[in-house]
This record gives C-alpha cells, sequence and structure tokens, in this order.
C-alpha cells in the first residue's frame, strides 16, 4: 500500500512491503462500503420490526384497529397454552357402537336432512362409569344459537367468583339463580349476569382449566348478551353469535358437573341442586316422561324463534347414567328433542355393560346429607334404599 506525501514539486509514495493483499482490500471496501451500509441498515430495520411483532404476540396484542381485546387475548393465550391434563377429554372417547346406535335413531326419525343441512347438532355420553365415558356425536362441534341453555355458563361464572371470594352467594342471588335455571327467567339470568360480570363469564369458559369455549374445537358455550333485550356486549368470536353452544362442548360441562370437578366437590353439587330444579315441562323433559313418570333427571334447555335446545345428565332406575345434548334450527325442533330423547334412553339401555376397571370404580361413595335428600325420604321421614351413584337421586319439580 503506498502513502502520498505532498512535495514541494512533486508528490513522493511511500511503498510498504506486502502492500498488494492491503491494497486490495482496501480498494474493494471503498467499493462496496455504500452497499454494506444499506444491508447491514436493512437487516438492523427487518431484525427490529421481527422482535416488535414477537413482542405483540407474546402480549397477545389485538390486530390493527382493535388494541388489547380482553376476549382476543384470551384465546390467543388459550392457543398458545397446550392441553397438559384435560379433564373432560370427550373427543378421546368415541365408542363405534354408541356412535353407529346415535346415527341410526337420527335416520329412523327423519332427521338425516337436518343433519346434512346443519339444522341439528346431538352429543350423546354413557357416563355409568364416569371414568371410562362413551361417547357418539353427529356435528358435535357445530356451533349454534342457543337461545337460554347458555344459562349454564352464567350459573358456573357465579359459583366461581363465590369460590373466590368475590361474590357472597347469599339467599337473594341464590333466589335469582334458582329462577334463572328452574323456569329460565329472563331479568334473573340478566340481573345474575350484571352482579358476575359479563368479561368475567367469558374468562371462565375460556379458562385453560375448562376450554369450553375453545377455537381448536369450533368455540362452544358463549354467553356475548344479557337477556334483558339490550345489544350485545361481545359475540362470540368464530361465529358471531350472542347465546351459543355446541353440543360437546355441553357434554363437557355436564361431564365436569358429574365428576365433581366444576369449581369445586361441594360447588359441583350445589349446582347439580340448580339444574334438578326445573319447572319447564318440554323437549327432553316431555320425552322422557312418556318412558319415566318421574325421571331422575338434571337439565338446562332453551327457545327463540325457530331455535331450540336441551341438555340433561339422565340417571335411570336401573343405574345407567347419560348426558344428552340437542341443538336444533326448525319451527318442529321441540319436536325432535321429545323423541330425540327416547331414543337416546333406549340406546343406553341396551348399551352393552363394560366391565369395571376395579371395584373401587363401581363402589358408592359416601356423601354427606343435603337438604336436597328429601326427595329420598317417606312421609315418615323413613329413608328409601339408595342409588349407587354419587349424587342423590333426585326428582325434577
Amino acid at each position: 500500500m503506498g502513502l502520498l506525501l505532498p512535495h514541494a514539486d512533486s508528490e513522493v509514495r511511500v511503498s510498504f512491503v506486502l502492500d498488494q493483499p492491503l491494497k486490495s482490500a482496501a480498494t474493494l471496501f471503498m467499493r462496496f462500503s455504500r452497499r454494506l451500509t444499506a444491508i447491514l441498515s436493512l437487516g438492523l430495520l427487518l431484525a427490529a420490526s421481527h422482535a416488535s411483532a414477537n413482542d405483540q404476540v407474546a402480549r397477545g396484542a389485538r390486530a390493527a384497529g382493535e388494541p388489547r381485546d380482553p376476549v382476543f387475548e384470551k384465546l390467543r393465550l388459550l392457543e398458545r397454552v397446550p392441553y397438559a391434563d384435560d379433564p373432560a377429554p370427550l373427543w378421546n372417547h368415541f365408542d363405534s357402537w354408541l356412535q353407529s346406535r346415535l346415527e341410526g335413531a337420527v335416520d329412523r326419525l327423519g332427521l338425516s336432512s337436518a343433519l346434512r343441512d346443519d339444522k341439528l347438532a346431538v352429543a350423546l355420553v354413557d357416563i355409568t362409569d364416569r371414568k371410562r365415558p362413551r361417547v357418539a356425536a353427529v356435528n358435535g362441534d357445530d356451533m349454534m344459537y342457543a337461545a337460554s341453555l347458555p344459562k349454564i355458563a352464567i350459573l358456573l361464572g357465579a359459583y366461581e367468583k363465590a369460590s373466590l371470594g368475590l361474590l357472597i352467594l347469599d339467599s337473594d342471588i341464590r333466589k335469582k339463580i334458582d329462577l334463572m335455571i328452574r323456569r329460565s327467567s329472563n331479568w334473573a339470568a340478566t340481573d345474575v349476569m350484571k352482579t358476575v360480570g359479563r368479561e368475567y363469564i367469558a374468562s371462565v369458559l375460556m379458562s385453560p382449566r375448562y376450554r369450553l369455549y375453545d377455537p381448536a374445537h369450533n368455540g362452544g358455550l358463549w354467553v356475548g348478551k344479557d337477556y334483558a333485550g339490550s345489544t350485545a356486549w361481545r359475540r362470540d368470536p368464530l361465529h358471531n353469535l350472542s347465546h351459543a353452544a355446541t353440543a360437546m362442548q355441553v357434554a363437557r360441562f355436564y361431564y365436569l358437573l358429574a365428576n365433581d370437578k366444576l369449581v369445586s366437590r361441594e360447588y359441583s353439587r350445589q349446582m347439580l341442586d340448580v339444574l334438578g330444579r326445573t319447572d319447564i315441562d318440554n323437549k327432553f323433559m316431555k320425552g322422557i316422561r312418556t318412558i319415566d313418570p318421574e325421571p331422575t333427571i338434571f337439565r338446562k334447555s332453551g327457545s327463540w324463534g325457530t331455535f331450540n335446545s336441551d341438555s340433561a345428565i339422565v340417571r335411570r332406575d336401573d343405574g345407567r347414567t347419560y348426558i344428552a345434548v340437542a341443538l336444533s334450527d326448525d319451527r318442529a325442533g321441540a319436536d325432535w328433542l321429545a323423541r330425540l330423547i327416547v331414543e337416546m334412553d333406549e340406546i343406553i339401555a341396551e348399551s352393552p355393560v363394560i366391565a369395571q376397571a376395579s371395584e373401587s370404580a363401581v363402589r358408592p361413595q359416601a356423601v354427606p346429607e343435603r337438604s336436597w335428600w328429601a326427595s329420598l325420604l317417606s312421609p315418615k321421614g323413613v329413608a328409601r334404599s339408595q342409588p349407587s351413584a354419587q349424587w342423590p337421586r333426585r326428582k325434577s319439580r
């Protein structure tokens, strides 16, 4: 490499040993320095942009135009939380025998076209052995408007909040909860919903603990509007429905309830007590009473316009227990459901008995006496023989 030094008459170049490699490097550097600078600058900008995008995803930020949407943030969180130990993995327990019988029953009732047109969704779960449920469903993950059926989500929200000490279940709110379920009172449901908090109920449904509304299964239970005729505070993110459900997610609600896994054992029993107090004699109740005048049933139904839905835990006198859920969109839907429950009950009655895993799986568990054991007592106060269920036999009122 040469160094130019000024001189009075000329420039004197001072050369160094081994200057050629350095000279080549200097020449290349000067030639590409501007390009390298531009490339490095662009790279840094892209890296910063990528880091910023990842940071937004990590925080669960909403897309542009809807920043910090709490529902969206919870759904993004739910998507990132893997199923560690699903307490109600009903999708893992489909039974081919039960499935074929359910499909046959739907066909015999002439409802196959309703299935094809997405006007009917049904789930049937045999929980005679609650540790090993047997599942069948048609359109089980179809999200449908369910009218008053999602009031069970308000019920869950109230007890969940009470378990944290944030809500006192005094006589006033218990009366409203009872009216909300037993008579499907809209004003009572609206009042309880406002007391518990609409956002809080949605949070419970989308919590990793329950996943009763889960984008991985096309949604589920949703209450995005009160029952007082006001506008929706938030329709469900996937289907834009205000009061909605899928048959499988409602079945999961009842499965969790039957296994004392909604909130706590004590609160699960209290919610069962409430669900056993129905005054609405239609759909499932109308159908089941044609074969059992005094059924043991815990249920919540819904009706609005062409939409009819029903859901229940049914305990047969032979000790078999099952969950039935049906959602429909047809003016004849109430009649469909009344006939469907008869078919589903017959399927359970004919279902083969599966060998129990152990003696402990079938041994009745002791249950402390409660006020709702009154239906087990004779007029003289002598207790009748108790069935083998882990919850008392409950006569619907």
